[in-house]
């Protein structure tokens, strides 16, 4: 899900993420370890995909990102900045207006057509005829903005809808700043994310650290799904982002981090458990065919549970000891921050980190939660030296096939 600004005038904005928007429910939840029932998943695909929770109040009302994308954004641009259009959605004379060239991809009248066939990833559109114009009067956003992505069959950007897939690509600052509402200090600030994050903190700290948004797949059975471990189940991040980050209409308090906002009325509580069935329902993605040497694969596995002391807490079925326990950053390698930026751990309600679950690791790159680590064998060099594990060039090899195994 998409986190987002906080308030027209207010010296700063949201971060994305359902991170951030995504979560698997805890011990006691309502889901538990059972798959989810197909029917409530059902309702939930809906709301996933398509519900703002009326944050066109925020988005239209107060940034006015309708106008910039009447006048401003054309799909050619929109796709540049990460956005997505799923294929499924068009009919066929605009398929074959789209590859003919009949329909020009660089007019922003374009966009406002996408918008009114409803296909444009996490994004929906109001359209109305006004001087026998088709004319963008709102616009919000749903969860799939930052965690769906296309797998591009018809064009790079534009193919069928991968649910809980972190949209990498996408660029949730730089759309942000085109809002006409913000200074220019502000703009530059979320111009500085970049694709792949977003800062779900920042528009009530005022501090500049984003994280990388995080696949929503594979999350069944696993407590304690934002990076921190914040809340135990849907209904504490998915109502997190909802209401403070998309600026939905609801009601979130968490005096652990001074957060309270009273957004009424209520348009996300009844939707918790239906959005959460949902979200527990995605699997994540098998690696691809020739992805990984599964015979090195098998000697990393060796190592990642031995001399790369991996499965410490990556452990269990699910690669992860999250729902046990939490670690303080000092255990981490992921810290210090880059550039100077304050722990994110810091920033939240339990000041630790949740051991991630492994699942579709090269579907993802960056890794960790500031995303310092480009690549798997980035990542095991960065394990190595800060752990002084003292592995040999042909086990970090392994290793990484391993991971590209998971």
């Amino acid at each position: 899900m998409f986190s987002l600004l906080r308030a027209a005038g207010a010296a700063s904005l949201v971060g994305c993420s359902m991170a951030a928007l995504i979560v698997a429910c805890s011990d006691n939840g309502p889901a538990g370890p059972e798959p989810p029932d197909p029917a409530l998943a059902a309702a939930g695909k809906d709301i996933f995909r398509f519900d703002t929770y009326g944050d066109e109040t925020f988005w239209t009302d107060t940034l006015r990102i309708h106008e910039v994308i009447q006048t401003a954004v054309d799909p050619t641009t929109a796709l540049a900045v990460g956005l997505k259009v799923d294929a499924e959605a068009l009919p066929p004379a605009v398929v074959e207006g789209i590859q003919s060239g009949a329909i020009s991809l660089t007019d922003p009248a374009t966009t406002v057509a996408l918008l009114k066939l409803n296909a444009v990833v996490g994004l929906k559109g109001t359209v109305e005829t006004i001087d026998g114009r088709d004319t963008l009067v709102r616009v919000g956003t749903t969860c799939a903005l930052c965690h769906s992505t296309v797998n591009n069959s018809f064009a790079p950007g534009i193919g069928a809808r991968l649910d809980g897939w972190p949209n990498s690509d996408l660029n949730p600052g730089a759309i942000i700043a085109l809002s006409p509402a913000l200074s220019t200090g502000q703009k530059a600030v979320y111009n500085s994310w970049g694709p792949g994050k977003y800062d779900p903190r920042f528009n009530f700290d005022g501090l500049n650290g984003p994280v990388v948004i995080p696949p929503a797949y594979g999350l069944l059975g696993v407590n304690s799904i934002i990076y921190t471990g914040d809340g135990p189940d849907i209904a504490y991040w998915n109502l997190y982002v909802g209401v403070t980050q998309m600026h939905g209409h609801g009601t979130f308090v968490d005096s652990r981090i001074g957060v309270s906002v009273d957004n009424p009325p209520d348009m996300i509580s009844s939707k918790l458990e239906a959005l959460q069935a949902y979200q527990l329902s995605l699997k994540a993605p098998a690696p691809a065919a020739g992805s990984f040497d599964p015979v090195a694969a098998e000697r990393g596995r060796t190592v990642f549970q031995g001399a790369g002391a991996c499965a410490t807490c990556h452990a269990g079925t699910l690669l992860t000891d999250a729902n046990t326990r939490l670690h303080a950053p000092a255990e981490v390698v992921s810290e210090p921050e880059p550039n100077g930026v304050p722990s994110y751990a810091s920033r939240s309600a339990t000041n630790q980190y949740r051991t991630t679950p492994l699942r579709a690791l090269l579907r993802h790159p960056p890794y960790f939660h500031n995303g310092i680590a480009a690549t798997l064998d980035a990542v095991v060099e960065l394990y190595d030296t800060r752990k002084g594990l003292g592995l040999t060039a042909e086990q970090k090899a392994d290793l990484v096939e391993y991971l590209k195994s998971l």
